[in-house]
């Protein structure tokens, strides 16, 4: 850097003693002339410093720029990962609340925490290359530090003036590095800046397929909450239905779903059922024997083998063995008719008076009489026989008496002489004359 120049102080390269020159007029003119030179070397490298300062400065203040840029990129890549490691929770959270989508939810997940992990990277070279700029920036203000020696060293002494101009193409050395430091410092930034945006655009998509495995879930969840809800309301109605089944099936104390009774009321009795006007059971209607079914009517077994003495119709058993608790032959059935037992006794009665009076088919009056004894029977007065020798019907006139073989007094049914009758065709047209 240039100085103006206080009194007393060179103004320049000269061997003029009076103006303030380094060697008097005394010594080799071409020593002053070559110091001189030197001198003016140093001062271009002093102002060579300077200018390298001055970039050094700039260069430090853009890796100050570049350090607070990848600071926020270290942040924004923590936050990115923050988010990616949010999205992969709720990646995680939607694998667990639907099986549906655990697939989708795992391949999220493994983005998220791809994300997170490319994130974590981007964060770790930011911090690197703030690093960079910080060391870049303290070397660039030692350079400038030392180009500032320099120049002061060759502003008092001209035979550090070699030195000097080496110390400033060194300081020149490191200013160029530092600017390349200070560029790799600017481009690792917009690298970490760039991967912290990758990251950040990652971590969006994470987010996106997270809120739509979370829509799709919650979609999931809903639609099973409906399908728990009808299957609770059916096997409601199912259980409802059972219920109602079992009651149609079995109960027996009073009327089902205020309709009618059951199939076991119906047919074995129960409330409202038995021994109940225009009711009955199957099992009463078939075999009660004890009182009414419905009230007025009585079972089929009544009908059929009973002996209620309501019952004045009787049953089938009284009709054919006989009236009354006991079935008898000479007991009415319904007060004034016998049974069919009765009759048939009564018939039985009667071919036996029959065979008392009539004997059958006999050759003769003694063989009619002697076959009606042997069997037990007495000959009376009006027994008959068919005489098959006279091929007539003969009856008893005197019954025969005393020991032996009496034979009694028989004659025969004449038939009525009918000639003097008028003739059938005669008897008709005086009929119609008549």
């Amino acid at each position: 850097m240039t100085t103006a120049a206080r009194p007393g102080q060179f103004t320049g390269a000269t061997d003029n003693s009076s103006s303030g020159g380094l060697f008097g007029d005394t010594k080799v003119d071409g020593i002053p002339d070559l110091v001189g030179a030197d001198v003016l070397a140093a001062q271009t490298a002093a102002t060579n410093a300077a200018t390298s300062e001055t970039n050094a400065a700039t260069s430090a203040t853009n890796a100050s720029t570049s350090e607070t840029n990848a600071a926020a990129s270290a942040s924004a890549a923590a936050t990115s990962a923050a988010n990616a490691a949010t999205s992969a929770t709720n990646a995680a959270t939607s694998a667990s609340t639907t099986a549906a989508d655990a697939a989708t939810a795992t391949t999220k997940a493994a983005e998220a925490a791809t994300s997170a992990t490319n994130a974590a990277a981007s964060e770790t070279a930011a911090a690197g290359s703030a690093t960079s700029a910080s060391t870049s920036a303290s070397t660039a203000t030692t350079q400038a530090n030392n180009a500032t020696t320099n120049a002061s060293l060759a502003q008092t002494s001209a035979t550090n003036a070699a030195t000097s101009e080496t110390n400033a193409a060194t300081s020149a050395t490191n200013a160029a590095t530092s600017e390349t430091n200070a560029a790799n410092s600017a481009s690792a930034a917009a690298t970490s800046e760039s991967n912290a945006a990758t990251s950040a655009t990652n971590a969006n998509t994470s987010a996106t397929n997270s809120a739509n495995s979370a829509t799709a879930s919650a979609t999931s969840a809903t639609a099973s909450a409906n399908s728990a809800t009808t299957a609770t309301t059916q096997a409601t109605n199912a259980s409802n239905s059972a219920t109602d089944a079992q009651e149609w099936a079995v109960q027996t104390t009073g009327i089902v779903d205020s309709t009618d009774y059951s199939s076991k009321a119906w047919a074995i009795g129960g409330t409202g059922v038995t021994d109940s006007a225009g009711a009955g059971s199957a099992k009463d209607w078939a075999t009660d024997t004890t009182n009414q079914v419905d009230g007025t009517e009585y079972s089929a077994k009544e009908y059929a083998i009973g002996t209620q003495s309501g019952n004045t119709n009787g049953s089938a058993k009284q009709w054919s063995l006989g009236g009354g608790a006991g079935f008898n032959l000479a007991t009415t059935v319904d007060g004034t008719n016998y049974s069919a037992r009765y009759w048939a006794d009564q018939a039985a009665s009667t071919v036996a008076n029959f065979d008392e009076k009539y004997y059958g088919n006999y050759a003769t009056d003694a063989a009619a009489e002697d076959a009606h004894e042997a069997a037990g029977k007495t000959v009376t007065v009006g027994d008959l026989y068919y005489n098959t020798t006279l091929n007539a019907v003969r009856y008893c006139q005197v019954a025969p008496t005393g020991s032996g073989a009496p034979v009694g007094t028989w004659a025969s049914i004449a038939q009525q002489d009918l000639s003097s009758y008028a003739t059938n065709g005669f008897a008709i047209a005086m009929a119609i004359a008549l």
